[in-house]
């Protein structure tokens, strides 16, 4: 990748964003967002992952590495092309404000979704037929797989697929085409909801690209178990001849818990990756490129080696550290998809081979503020300590905002941290906005949480809890002129200013 020229910009998922419909969408919520970014002076917009939301809700344990999420399709959208008519957006249940009660919206924006389908097959916004077709055709190596995979889910009462009935857990072929036959129509309303998803982020990222806002996305390192992707391809992970993980992913005892953290992924099997030239990873990274110019790598170091937990342990601690594909995966796609737009999320245990990995590849690293007052000046999440192949934050949606991070921080990092801001702290979150800002660091990004200096009640996750996360949402009123202008004076102050964007990568359609 080469060197980032000096820009900034705002972590906030879609689903955080304001709207009617009890969850932010990629609709006029989000095009009113980029217009503030862009009156902000921001060049960059990071999300979460895109997929559609399993356990827990978590982007993070998505039912596929490529698909959408079809709760983050807009309605008004689906109305303006026609899908929906004028009475169908009335009588909507209330939602809480600030706040997404995933089974209220669940079942609200599934049956908005099924009615347009319906439409569709009625005959409405005939347009969209031939391009349908056309997305279903391109599409068809993970999409068809995926339309299956979450009509049996929902045959299967949501469980699963490692608790279905044998025949289709282990994938017999009669088995499959029964299956497909049986629920066409439901394979085809699943096609059908992704070709609207990325029709709808398309024309999102064109609008982006026009007002000079790069995206970032977010690629999760491991497949969720109970995903499309591992059900379609169980050879390219340690399953067992039942399809049950032998082994599971997640992190020693770290600063997030003292048990470590068990996320459950199955662990790749790299050695037969290696022998396809790692095909699945190169069409998987070349997906999230269609939807992002740049894209974070979540969790680097598992490239390198990943803490493998046997299955049944209830904690993290009885793992043991397993070496991954390395330089190997990295030239491989550097060989198919050119030179690499990814930011190398390296926060945790990091070893001299994680750098040199990293390094060999040119992709920035990320530094966050939050773990920079330790007292030791030498640590390296010092703003003095940075390279400007750095990537800085206050904090990610794993941490708590930063007014909640000060507020329980102890005395002594709370001392450090005035004295080396020289501040007294009142306006904490917007001093370690400007520290982000003026460093070295070549890209700055925040939490809105933090641009609007919220506590510890707008925290997006608690690495560790199974439920009760990403559920934050922005107010409209919350987003104020005067936040506008002091991103704006900062960017300005600090060289932060717009960036042109490049073609590679800007506007291939998925």
């Amino acid at each position: 990748m080469t060197r980032e020229p000096r820009s900034s910009g705002i972590l906030l998922h879609p689903s955080s964003l304001p709207g009617r419909f009890g969850i932010g969408d990629i609709g006029p919520g989000a095009r009113t967002w980029i217009s503030y970014l862009a009156g902000s002076r921001q060049s960059l917009w990071q999300v979460l992952p895109l997929g559609p939301t399993g356990y827990g809700d978590s982007p993070y344990q998505s039912l596929s590495a490529f698909a959408g999420n079809p709760l983050l399709i807009s309605p008004e959208r689906l109305q303006a092309d026609g899908l929906l008519g004028p009475g169908d957006l009335d009588g909507l249940p209330n939602s809480p404000p600030g706040r997404i009660d995933y089974a209220q919206v669940i079942g609200s924006k599934g049956q908005l979704l099924d009615r347009a389908f319906e439409n569709f097959k009625a005959g409405k916004a005939p347009g969209l037929k031939s391009a349908f077709e056309a997305f279903r055709h391109s599409q068809g190596e993970w999409l068809e797989d995926f339309a299956l995979f979450m009509a049996i889910k929902h045959e299967n009462g949501g469980r699963d697929w490692g608790q279905w009935p044998r025949e289709l857990r282990l994938r017999q072929p009669r088995a499959l085409q029964t299956a497909l036959q049986r629920h066409a129509h439901q394979v085809e309303a699943n096609c059908f909801q992704q070709f609207v998803f990325f029709r709808q982020w398309d024309e999102l990222r064109s609008l982006a690209r026009d007002e000079g806002i790069r995206i970032i996305g977010d690629a999760p390192i491991f497949a969720a178990y109970d995903s499309a992707d591992v059900w379609a391809h169980p050879e390219l992970f340690k399953l067992d001849e039942q399809g049950k993980p032998l082994v599971v992913a997640g992190v020693p005892p770290d600063y997030f818990s003292r048990v470590g953290q068990l996320w459950g992924n199955p662990l790749y099997r790299w050695e037969r990756m290696r022998e396809n030239g790692y095909h699945w990873w190169i069409q998987r990274v070349r997906a999230v490129l269609r939807t992002c110019d740049l894209v974070r790598l979540d969790h680097f170091r598992g490239f390198e080696a990943a803490w493998e937990v046997p299955r049944g342990e209830t904690t993290a601690e009885g793992g043991e550290w397993v070496q991954g594909p390395g330089a190997d995966l990295f030239e491989a796609l550097r060989a198919s998809l050119g030179a690499l737009p990814v930011i190398a999320e390296d926060l945790g245990l990091i070893t001299p081979p994680v750098e040199s990995l990293r390094k060999q590849f040119g992709l920035p690293g990320m530094a966050v503020l939050q773990f920079a007052f330790n007292l030791d000046s030498t640590n390296s999440y010092l703003p003095h300590n940075y390279e400007p192949d750095t990537v800085v934050y206050t904090g990610t949606h794993d941490n708590d905002t930063t007014r909640g991070w000060y507020d329980s921080a102890s005395e002594a990092e709370r001392d450090f941290a005035r004295r080396y801001l020289g501040t007294p702290g009142t306006d904490v979150a917007w001093d370690m906005i400007r520290l982000g800002w003026e460093s070295v660091a070549s890209m700055a990004v925040i939490p809105l949480q933090d641009v609007l200096d919220l506590g510890s009640e707008a925290r997006m996750n608690f690495p560790g809890r199974p439920s009760g996360n990403w559920t934050w949402r922005v107010r409209e009123e919350q987003l104020t002129l005067r936040q506008q202008e002091r991103l704006a004076e900062l960017s300005r102050l600090y060289g932060r200013g717009e960036v042109v964007l490049e073609a590679e990568h800007a506007s291939a359609p998925i």
